[in-house]
């Protein structure tokens, strides 16, 4: 007679398989979206004008000449680790002050700021393999429940690519408000060095906040594609694995879309049953676009974390 097999030991060697896999993944997240991640920044209205910047930071020289400054350069120092099989990751945010021509060694960091995410935590934050992922981090307000809704997206075809874009939203009457957008455009300059040495001259991209919009026929319209999705389990607050694609479709209507440079854009769109749908994507070439999706219900809790690879329906 074949020896049986408990119930018990099936679960947990079952429970194994599945921590490997995440510990796996983990790992391979780590090493992609670990590094020093120089390039440019910009702020932008809840519509996509650009956002001058502060006429105390920028040079006098441009102020003679009346031109006009909006891009920051910027390092993201970024670190994914595990340590005791509890993973975590941190990264600055570093905005240097504009400088007139190519003033490497006169590069002067203006702010500093520091994020941390690690499990648990009292946030949500779901990634990719592939160095993607989606963090919400809430903002101290003692007047309404704020949030920023960070998006990183890598390039699927130059992991040394990528793009973060940030939606600043804020509870207001019940309903969930964009108050502002901050996009981040980014390289891969080598491995994690906690930004101990400033980009200057070195920095292979360029200001971004001024140039040309995204079209909104680009975007518009009928996609399909692959959905890596996570329910968000804000009871357990752990760190999540955006799971098993499935296919997805939807329609984009012209009028819900903010078009911003760098072929990018984001949306926001209330349902018929209160829930908030947050968007924001990057057009890779003519009819393929990487997108992250999130959906929030009626009390601002987020509830679902999307990431899609797709392509425009033909017409």
């Amino acid at each position: 007679m074949p020896a049986r097999v408990s119930a018990a030991t099936t679960d947990l060697d079952v429970h194994d398989s599945a921590s490997t896999s995440t510990a796996s993944r983990w790992a391979e997240f780590a090493e992609k979206v670990s590094g020093e991640w120089d390039g440019f920044g910009a702020d932008f209205t809840a519509e996509g004008q650009a956002v001058e910047l502060p006429e105390s930071v920028v040079p006098e020289a441009y102020r003679e000449w009346e031109v006009k400054v909006f891009d920051w350069q910027t390092q993201c120092p970024t670190l994914a680790e595990s340590r005791d099989n509890s993973p975590s990751l941190t990264y600055k945010s570093i905005k240097l002050l504009p400088t007139v021509g190519c003033e490497a060694d006169a590069a002067t960091i203006y702010t500093v700021h520091e994020r941390n995410i690690s499990a648990p935590h009292n946030s949500a934050f779901a990634y990719l393999a592939t160095g993607s992922y989606v963090a919400e981090w809430p903002i101290d307000s003692a007047s309404a429940k704020s949030m920023e809704l960070e998006h990183c997206l890598i390039d699927p075809t130059n992991r040394e690519s990528r793009v973060r874009i940030i939606q600043v939203l804020q509870l207001q009457d019940s309903e969930l408000k964009l108050l502002g957008i901050k996009v981040f455009v980014e390289q891969w300059y080598g491995p994690f060095r906690n930004g101990d040495q400033l980009g200057g001259c070195s920095i292979r991209d360029s200001a971004f906040a001024t140039t040309e919009r995204l079209k909104a026929s680009q975007v518009s319209g009928g996609w399909q594609g692959l959905s890596a999705v996570a329910k968000v389990r804000t009871s357990h607050n752990m760190i999540q694995q955006l799971g098993d694609e499935c296919a997805s479709k939807s329609i984009r209507d012209e009028g819900d879309l903010i078009l911003l440079p760098k072929q990018l854009w984001c949306s926001m769109k209330r349902a018929n049953d209160d829930e908030t749908r947050c968007e924001v994507g990057w057009l890779m070439d003519e009819g393929r676009a990487i997108s992250s999706q999130c959906i929030f219900s009626s009390t601002a809790e987020l509830k679902e974390i999307a990431i899609t690879n797709e392509t425009k329906t033909p017409k």
